[in-house]
């Protein structure tokens, strides 16, 4: 079956690319739960966490940590919520995990969060830009 991450790492998608190396790619999610809000995912194509040879792990996990560790200076937010999901509620079959950029009394409640949109691909760019030049600075 196709894969939309994979078409993704693979360039023959569009997304707003924040960092991509050897290991991952993170891009920006299209339906963010905050501007900035990311997915990075590992340029091999494995489903679950699980999944992911254990060798594999460190350095995946090495690119989460950067980014969440760079976005609050880089957004303005307090700090980050970091997860992923293993088959219930994965939307895409492609491990990826979420850095979502926080703030005290954003709205968020439990795992019930409304979406937003960016106001225009230039808002997109713009945020995705911010946050690849934090990560490469970080």
């Amino acid at each position: 079956m196709p894969c939309v991450f994979c078409d993704i790492i693979a360039g023959s998608a569009d997304a707003t690319i924040v960092l991509s190396d050897e290991v991952a790619v993170g891009f920006l999610d299209t339906t963010p739960l905050f501007a900035g809000h990311t997915l990075i995912v590992p340029r091999q194509h494995v489903e679950t966490l699980p999944d992911l040879p254990t060798a594999d792990v460190g350095p995946f996990h090495q690119r989460v940590q950067r980014l969440a560790r760079v976005m609050p200076s880089a957004l303005g937010c307090q700090g980050t919520f970091v997860a992923n999901n293993n088959v219930v509620s994965q939307s895409v079959a492609h491990l990826h995990v979420h850095v979502v950029p926080r703030t005290n009394g954003d709205g968020l409640r439990g795992f019930f969060w409304p979406r937003t949109k960016y106001d225009d691909d230039a808002h997109a760019v713009s945020v995705g830009e911010t946050l690849a030049a934090a990560y490469l600075a970080g």
